[in-house]
């Protein structure tokens, strides 16, 4: 009886525990999509110069991305702004307000800041250090972060699961995926409203402008990474297009870049975590 006991209290408390097999990898944070490393052609022959050449990139390490654009309620949580007061008294208008907007009017260096102070916020190792063009970041650290380029292009199209390569995040049709100039009647929209690609990932097409980590430059050029998380460069790049641009420049290829003092009632950003 009591080997019975023993027996069963181990068994119970082991019930308790989350299902992993030996080797698995752990399973996305709440609201966040698991992105599995792997190896993909990066850019579009088809598109505009700065998407060429294409060329292979490997994405050596598995990574959690939102599954939404932060929304206007996460930003107003840590931030303690609204997108009114991020307007900064300019007479901009407004594309959109509401908890489950996408926060837009956000500089890339505010993206950083809310960045950390989450991290914090939640018990996390800030991914960055530094300020202005000497921010660094520690890709290591368990804290949120801006994408690389090359990871938000990976998970955009959609992590090797996709099954075939889609012009847009899910999708040929923007339609379906993405609020473009077509269809946004010049406004964000509540995020998560279209079709998600194979990841799970909402708004990778349209809605806002995406801030990514990296400095512009075309590809194969100097504006590039280095191994202590520090670059160099004038414009950071943006990714995913938005609700006030044409069908082609919502596709997953497309590339485009601002200062990363800049805000646009279109320009916003996800979060990832290793």
């Amino acid at each position: 009886m009591k080997r019975f006991l023993v027996w069963f209290g181990m068994w119970a408390a082991a019930a308790l525990l989350p299902a992993v097999s030996v080797g698995a990898q752990s399973a996305p944070y709440a609201g966040m999509a698991r992105v599995p490393a792997g190896t993909f052609m990066m850019g579009s022959d088809s598109g505009l110069d700065n998407e060429k050449p294409v060329h292979q990139v490997t994405i050596s390490k598995a990574f959690s991305i939102g599954k939404y654009e932060v929304t206007q309620k996460e930003w107003r949580d840590v931030m303690g702004t609204t997108v009114r007061q991020q307007r900064d008294k300019e007479d901009w208008g407004l594309a959109g307000e509401g908890d489950d907007y996408p926060m837009y009017y956000v500089s890339w260096l505010e993206a950083v800041e809310y960045c950390n102070r989450r991290s914090v916020k939640e018990g996390l190792e800030p991914a960055y250090s530094g300020s202005g063009d000497a921010i660094r970041c520690n890709f290591n650290a368990s804290g949120y972060r801006l994408p690389t380029e090359a990871e938000w292009e990976w998970a955009a199209k959609g992590g090797g699961k996709d099954p075939l390569e889609y012009d847009y995040a899910g999708s040929n049709d923007a339609g379906n995926v993405a609020w473009y100039g077509d269809n946004s009647e010049y406004s964000t929209h509540p995020v998560g409203t279209k079709l998600a690609n194979s990841l799970g990932i909402h708004d990778m097409s349209g809605n806002v402008l995406e801030w990514c980590w990296d400095w512009y430059d075309s590809y194969g050029s100097a504006a590039v990474t280095d191994p202590m998380g520090a670059a160099s460069g004038s414009y950071r790049v943006v990714r995913g297009g938005s609700w006030y641009y044409d069908a082609p420049y919502v596709r997953s290829a497309s590339r485009g870049s601002s200062s990363p003092t800049d805000r646009y009632l279109f320009l916003g950003f996800r979060v990832v975590r290793p």
